[in-house]
């Protein structure tokens, strides 16, 4: 029998230190499995509230959704890894994505598969510690190179943040988890599978090997209007690209144009009001404790391996984890 599901919380690096603290107590307490933090352009480094929140829990795992190895090189992250490791008793994992709107800071994008395959295998190298090289075609690490300090005993799981079929077959050869973000969509779990695949097959692992995470925006209330509504003005500040991404959602042209326009504007709300519920549902988990617990429940009954409840969780951040610790959590049923 495979693992069973789990359920985590995908949290914002935006925050007063002592509530990276307080929320992911509270989280613990409820009995989240996993707390993920962004790796958002702009906002605080994730290694920050990681370590507070380490200090804080002892059972939940932890780890950046994700680190870039295009802003931050190998080395850097296998330090950071470490650090982590060692703060929360071998509880981390290595998130890892190409990342997005980084031409703001002036830096292209070019050959992500490269980028991310030898990003995983420079971190492997320096915190196994054995001195092996690493000749990569973006990122070498000279044979006998090791780090001057004491390194983790423990394997940090390797997570690939991807929706792209190519980035999804390397996650299939190298990764144990892959997250497609931004989606409350059940049938990306089988896109995902497929997209997986031909990597699995090349590195002559079975089918189930690698962990599917879906995980959205979402935000919980018992006033369940309140909460959609609040889940529209977000969604639509993203929904023109991930909807570009999903195979499975056809939304009208005139839609997103529409959406877009406003956002654009500044006008999140009147772009958010546009959003129908059907679309809603493909991109948030929204409404009601028991709304979001039915969207939750299609996802793991499609076979995701874990949905991680992402920002604003609700309509304050603590009632939000509360109300989906204490009322949505007990009532799905996670496969194992």
């Amino acid at each position: 029998m495979s693992e069973a599901a789990e359920v985590g919380l995908g949290l914002q690096s935006d925050k007063h230190p002592a509530e990276y603290a307080e929320l992911a107590s509270l989280a613990e307490e409820c009995g989240f499995d996993v707390i993920s933090v962004y790796g958002d352009l702009l906002f605080q480094p994730p290694i920050y509230p990681l370590l507070e929140m380490a200090r804080a829990t002892s059972r939940v795992r932890l780890g950046a959704a994700c680190w870039n190895p295009y802003t931050m090189h190998p080395y850097e992250i296998a330090g950071q890894l470490a650090a982590l490791q060692q703060a929360s008793s071998g509880r981390a994992y290595l998130g890892l994505a190409r990342g997005t709107w980084l031409d703001a800071l002036g830096l292209a994008q070019s050959r992500p598969v490269e980028h991310l395959r030898d990003a995983a295998a420079v971190v492997d190298a320096l915190l196994r510690g054995e001195g092996d090289g690493v000749e990569g075609s973006v990122f070498r690490l000279a044979a006998g190179t090791r780090l001057r300090y004491a390194l983790p005993t423990e394997r940090a799981p390797v997570l690939i943040g991807t929706w792209g079929p190519r980035t999804a077959a390397l996650a299939g050869e190298i990764a144990d988890e892959i997250k497609v973000g931004g989606t409350a969509n059940p049938a990306m779990v089988d896109v995902m599978r497929s997209r997986m695949a031909p990597g699995l097959a090349r590195a002559g692992r079975p089918a189930g090997a690698v962990r599917v995470v879906v995980g959205a925006v979402t935000v919980v209330d018992e006033d369940g209007t309140a909460a959609r509504a609040r889940a529209r003005t977000e969604v639509a500040m993203y929904l023109a690209v991930v909807a570009a991404l999903d195979p499975t959602a056809e939304l009208p042209p005139e839609l997103l144009g529409r959406v877009s326009e406003l956002v654009a504007r500044g006008e999140h709300e009147a772009a958010g009001a546009f959003i129908p519920d059907e679309v809603l549902d493909l991109f948030a988990y929204s409404g009601t404790p028991e709304q979001v617990a039915a969207q939750a429940q299609r996802a793991l009954d499609a076979g995701a391996g874990r949905i991680d409840f992402g920002t604003p969780h609700g309509l304050t951040d603590r009632r939000g984890i509360e109300l989906l610790g204490r009322k949505v959590l007990p009532m799905l049923t996670r496969h194992g």
